[in-house]
């Protein structure tokens, strides 16, 4: 095994939320290759995650300079280029999930290796949703196409640490038929 540490790849802390959670199949948005996704919410009091983000974008930038650059004289600065971490307050002011946090979408061509608390490989579909909260093994990269510039987020493993008011609107058939009984509808 290497010693070797990668300075743009971050493991998100145990209270990072998974939204918008596309990990088991992949999905294509407006016709592009389809990849499995994320949108991991990162709530702004966990620092260190904050400040290890933002060193492994700085990282991805530094090594991703010619990318960057492309045919241009010059690299564009680190602020006027897509930045991958975004804040909640700002971009979601109406969704209560991204308030006060930060958020990164990540993805990924290939499947995500999942695991629960324990290491141990979730199988079952309805264990992960958008809602769960866990951390996240991600790795920031410069790319350079078609006109667009800056860093982006790739998807490496998750690992769920506990369940989470699912996010979207949905209920589950738990909540759904809890009254069901006092209700006399099974009578």
């Amino acid at each position: 095994m290497s010693n070797y540490a990668n300075p743009m790849k971050v493991i998100t802390g145990k209270d990072t939320r998974w939204s918008y959670a596309n990990v088991w199949e992949p999905k294509s948005i407006n016709g592009s290759t389809p990849k499995y996704s994320v949108s991991l919410i990162i709530p702004k009091s966990d620092t260190e995650t904050v400040a290890k983000i933002k060193a492994a974008i700085e990282a991805a930038y530094r090594e991703g300079e010619v990318k960057l650059r492309g045919n241009g004289k010059s690299v564009p600065a680190l602020s006027v280029i897509k930045n991958p971490l975004r804040d909640g307050d700002t971009e979601r002011p109406d969704d209560p999930a991204y308030a006060g946090c930060y958020f990164v979408n990540a993805n990924s061509a290939t499947a995500p290796g999942i695991v629960d608390a324990d290491r141990n490989v979730i199988l079952t579909r309805s264990e992960v949703y958008s809602g769960v909260y866990g951390r996240a093994s991600i790795t920031f990269y410069a790319f350079n196409s078609n006109g667009n510039r800056g860093i982006a987020c790739g998807l490496n493993h998750l690992q769920k640490i506990r369940d989470g008011e699912p996010l979207g609107g949905k209920a589950s058939a738990e909540s759904d038929f809890a009254t069901a009984e006092e209700d006399g509808f099974l009578e």
